[in-house]
């Protein structure tokens, strides 16, 4: 039986339209899986709340349920509701996002309890893409999200065309359309103690920590 096909939603990257995006996030808040554009790499993700979204985007992914996903948020405001942030690392966040930075902070009691950690943190992306700030925005609570790396492969893919053939038949509900994305990866930077921890130089400028 040959697998299903992954429709392909496409909008535009700089300025997506409103209707097409109003269609993934009718599919979000329906407990669908997405995949979705971002300054680094295409993203897989589901809506904050649907946990049984959240546990398909795990199968999907084949991960371990010990690791954690990133919250993608569309402003500060969204990101503090989720993560506690001193004002060192406020002041940094407003200087470089949205950026290509994915930010390790303490967790607040609204945070989804994903993956097992002694501390509660999160992470936190702000991409600067106008597709992904504008699908959150319109979804209206972050999305829960990682790569989108195809089960069994071990590389990110920038194609959505590929992506689209690499994950037919897995159950993904539409793939958010905007071209090439960069594929490069995101300065990991863990704010979770008072002084800030460059995980992974990527594509954020980090040199003001280091």
């Amino acid at each position: 039986m040959a697998k299903s096909r992954i429709t392909r939603l496409e909008v535009h990257p700089e300025r997506p339209e409103a209707n097409r995006l109003k269609q993934a996030v009718a599919l979000l808040d329906s407990g669908q899986v997405i995949i979705y554009p971002t300054d680094t790499v295409y993203g897989i993700a589901a809506a904050l709340d649907e946990r049984a979204a959240v546990e398909r985007l795990y199968s999907m992914r084949r991960l371990d349920r010990k690791k954690p996903l990133s919250l993608i948020c569309s402003n500060l405001s969204q990101v503090s509701k989720y993560a506690i942030v001193d004002d060192e690392c406020h002041r940094f966040m407003r200087r470089v996002l949205p950026g290509p930075y994915t930010f390790i902070l303490r967790a607040t009691r609204d945070a989804p309890r994903l993956g097992q950690s002694k501390r509660r943190t999160v992470g936190v992306r702000m991409p600067n893409h106008a597709v992904a700030l504008a699908l959150v925005e319109a979804l209206g609570r972050p999305l829960l999200s990682t790569s989108a790396i195809p089960p069994g492969q071990k590389d990110v893919i920038p194609d959505p065309a590929e992506l689209a053939q690499a994950f037919s038949g897995s159950g993904v509900g539409v793939i958010v359309d905007a071209g090439l994305v960069p594929l490069v990866e995101s300065s990991v930077i863990d704010w979770s103690e008072d002084a800030p921890e460059v995980i992974r130089e990527g594509a954020g400028d980090v040199s003001d920590l280091t």
